[in-house]
């Protein structure tokens, strides 16, 4: 791949790495086989331990490499790659994932046909093939709450009545319009993510997109999700739940709420999500889950560092779109 500094590429790719080092080169080396429009690769390496930049910059020189001292967290990480980004569009991508049949160049494309949505999206599948729906998720509801702390949405996934955060029962097969589309593949104009400000830091770790997805769509943005772009996504797959990332997103969804509620539905909002750890503890024990009733109990117990969702954190002024250039 050859940078052209004279011309801006068409969609500027951002990856953001921390201790992934056969996965983030993996991830690269996809996008080279797999991409021919005129695009950069933008990687943010928050100081990992495992040589990861050092790996980078020996197999991909041309990449536009940020091996960072410190972690910054994702939020801030694609923040900081996407000041120095260059392309009409920004494409976030997560370094464990694998793009398949020129699955950037079919999403830049869905792009152009479906202008009006503004942010897009495609199909994820786990390492083995089978479908990954952590893709996109309807945005929380006083019913989706209520249904998740009574434990319907995991007595009932394949219901879009029960379970309707996650879209239940749609295979990802068809075009549609979704509340929010996850950071693993995430495609944006530049000129939006400008107008949004980027990320909001305030989300430490987890909700950020679903904070900027949802943010664009007060501004009129109806996200898609498209079949025809499909990537491996494996994060997830094999993944164990542990309280402290339980904990962390707790925060983030309590944060949701306190942004994205009416006001006068935000003490019932946080009170119904306040039940779904002790929801989870209680089927547990019944069924005999010991492992799982000790994670959920250990997240109840812990419910003062959660409960306040993260510390609010002011965001630059939100910059105006670029002008075009011919």
């Amino acid at each position: 791949m050859t940078l052209d500094f004279e011309r801006a590429p068409k969609v500027s790719i951002v990856v953001v790495s921390y201790n992934t080092r056969d996965m983030t080169l993996e991830c690269l080396r996809s996008i080279v086989a797999e991409t021919d429009l005129p695009h950069e690769i933008v990687v943010v390496d928050n100081a990992s331990g495992d040589g990861s930049a050092e790996a980078i910059a020996a197999e991909f020189p041309s990449i536009r490499l940020l091996a960072e001292r410190r972690n910054h967290g994702f939020a801030l990480a694609n923040n900081i790659a996407a000041d120095i980004c260059r392309g009409e569009y920004i494409l976030l991508l997560n370094p464990d994932t694998v793009v398949l049949d020129h699955a950037v160049d079919r999403l830049v494309a869905f792009a152009a046909a479906r202008p009006d949505a503004m942010i897009w999206g495609g199909r994820t599948l786990y390492g083995d093939g089978s479908l990954n729906t952590t893709n996109c998720w309807r945005r929380m509801t006083l019913w989706s709450l209520l249904s998740q702390a009574a434990g319907l949405n995991s007595i009932f996934r394949n219901s879009a009545v029960f379970n309707p955060e996650a879209y239940g029962g749609w295979p990802r097969n068809s075009e549609r319009e979704v509340d929010i589309v996850t950071g693993c593949l995430l495609l944006i104009e530049r000129a939006t993510w400008q107008q949004l400000g980027g990320f909001d830091p305030t989300y430490v770790m987890y909700g950020e997109e679903a904070d900027l997805c949802l943010r664009a769509r007060a501004l009129g943005a109806r996200p898609r999700i498209s079949p025809e772009v499909e990537i491996v996504h494996y994060k997830g797959a094999s993944e164990k739940i542990r309280a402290d990332k339980l904990i962390r997103l707790m925060r983030a969804k309590i944060s949701l709420i306190d942004a994205h509620f009416p006001m006068a539905s935000r003490p019932l909002g946080r009170f119904l999500f306040a039940l779904w750890p002790l929801s989870r503890h209680i089927y547990a024990t019944l069924l005999g889950r010991g492992e799982a009733r000790a994670t959920w109990y250990e997240v109840w117990r812990r419910r003062s560092e959660w409960r306040s969702g993260w510390p609010p954190v002011a965001r630059p002024a939100m910059a105006p779109p670029p002008r075009s250039t011919v």
